[in-house]
């Protein structure tokens, strides 16, 4: 590892760990405005569509599987069909990963 790589990673250090510890210094003495409080409340759904969205779409990383013998989609359609109509997440996980075991065995 060169000097440069190292500068790179240690300033990353650096402004990661100060917006986290921001946080924790400022406490409730600074307020977020309205609008951005409504929009935070997206940010989990966001970051978990854009861990979730690829590994199920593209399971080899590189192709679109948009047919039947993709067991992700399989899964991740039951999940989410279980999670709206139950609105049990742990019912919905459960389900999601329970029809993809068995889907994969069955179309592998």
């Amino acid at each position: 590892m060169n000097t440069r790589e190292l500068l790179v990673i240690l300033g990353m250090t650096a402004v990661t760990f100060g917006v986290r510890y921001s946080f924790f210094v400022l406490g409730d003495r600074v307020a977020f405005p309205d609008w951005m409080r409504r929009a935070l409340h997206y940010v989990p759904v966001a970051v978990l569509t854009a861990i979730v969205a690829p590994m199920v779409l593209l399971p080899d990383g590189t192709h679109w599987q948009l047919n039947w013998r993709n067991a992700w989609l399989a899964g991740a359609l039951t999940s989410g069909l279980m999670a709206w109509r139950r609105l049990h997440l742990l019912a919905a996980i459960g389900g999601g990963m329970a029809i993809y075991f068995v889907w994969r065995v069955l179309a592998t």
